[in-house]
């Protein structure tokens, strides 16, 4: 089996921080070459795999300001396209634009659609949904209209997350500087309860930043501890009493929720999109509003952080993501 691996190229694959698609594109294309599987990654040219680097953009267009997005998206995914014969399937991690092209070729392709962001996106996907097999990564980002080869969701290498069963006093928040993602809640409930709190992320909207985020930090109780990745980052995700995911939108999967419960950190979680497919009473607490998770807090001391791990180990892991995608290219290739 040849599989052609398309890349978004906003970050590096795998990224150095930040860059939830290119991190899960780079697991999977991994997870498949171990099993022996040939796989072409067609990725940033300082991209990084065990399978064969196909590369026409220098660095993500996020690193480097000389990159213009639109213009390597377009040879990026002309790259790809121009090879197609060569594979037996095409996996499109990079969202619709890829699916202009599925017309123009004979090779089945499959897309992970990394979270439906609104209608707006359907012209894009509806057209092409007995011609590309989409692939939702929770049955809550499932658009109603749409057709879906299956529901898989994101695994992660367990021996990368060493486990803390012991954690901390402090709260933890780890996601994009954006309303959605809730760092002005998370701050909420830890002045609320006298916590310190630490906010690790990239800054994507930096009005919001700026706004309802820098103000509180002090330095001492609330921290903003920027991007972070490799020791700093899986000690950030075990090292705390509690991460709060205090969503205020429907959340398509949430990495740093599975991440975080790898490490034993249990999860505090607004009860939308996804987070009832990740976290179960044994491993967090949902609730309605950042309100409820001031009392939430309480709670916490009872779940067993190695309940949280071993959560991950039955349902998350890399593995079983890699074992679901081979018997979906396979029942294709049928």
């Amino acid at each position: 089996m040849k599989i052609a691996m398309l890349a978004p190229i906003a970050w590096r694959t795998p990224p150095r921080h930040y860059g939830p698609w290119e991190l899960v594109t780079s697991l999977l294309t991994e997870a498949l070459v171990a099993r022996g599987i040939d796989v072409t990654l067609f990725a940033t040219q300082d991209s990084e795999t065990a399978g064969t680097l196909a590369g026409v953009v220098p660095h993500g267009y996020e690193e480097d300001p000389a990159i213009d997005a639109k213009v390597w998206e377009y040879a990026h995914q002309s790259h790809l396209f121009a090879r197609a014969g060569e594979f037996d399937l095409i996996h499109n991690q990079a969202d619709f634009p890829a699916h202009a092209y599925a017309p123009l070729i004979d090779t089945p392709m499959v897309t992970t659609i990394h979270g439906f962001s609104s209608d707006r996106i359907l012209p894009m996907y509806k057209p092409f949904e007995d011609r590309v097999h989409f692939v939702a990564i929770s049955e809550a980002d499932r658009h109603p209209s749409l057709k879906y080869a299956a529901t898989i969701h994101h695994g992660i290498r367990l021996d990368e997350f060493p486990f803390d069963a012991q954690g901390s006093d402090d709260l933890l928040f780890f996601g994009r500087m954006h309303p959605d993602k809730g760092a002005a809640e998370a701050i909420h409930v830890a002045l609320a309860t006298g916590r310190r709190l630490d906010l690790y992320g990239i800054v994507q909207d930096q009005g919001y930043f700026d706004r309802e985020v820098m103000p509180h930090v002090d330095g001492e109780r609330i921290r903003y501890l920027g991007p972070v990745g490799g020791e700093a980052r899986l000690r950030a995700l075990g090292k705390a009493k509690a991460l709060l995911h205090l969503i205020n939108f429907d959340e398509p999967f949430g990495l740093s929720v599975i991440e975080a419960m790898a490490c034993g950190t249990p999860v505090i979680a607004i009860n939308r999109g996804s987070m009832p497919e990740l976290i179960t009473p044994e491993t967090g607490i949902l609730v309605k509003s950042a309100g409820e998770a001031i009392p939430a807090l309480g709670e916490i001391a009872s779940i067993d952080r190695a309940a949280c791990r071993a959560r991950i180990e039955a349902h998350f892991s890399v593995e079983a993501m890699a074992d679901k995608y081979i018997a979906l290219y396979e029942r294709i290739l049928a």
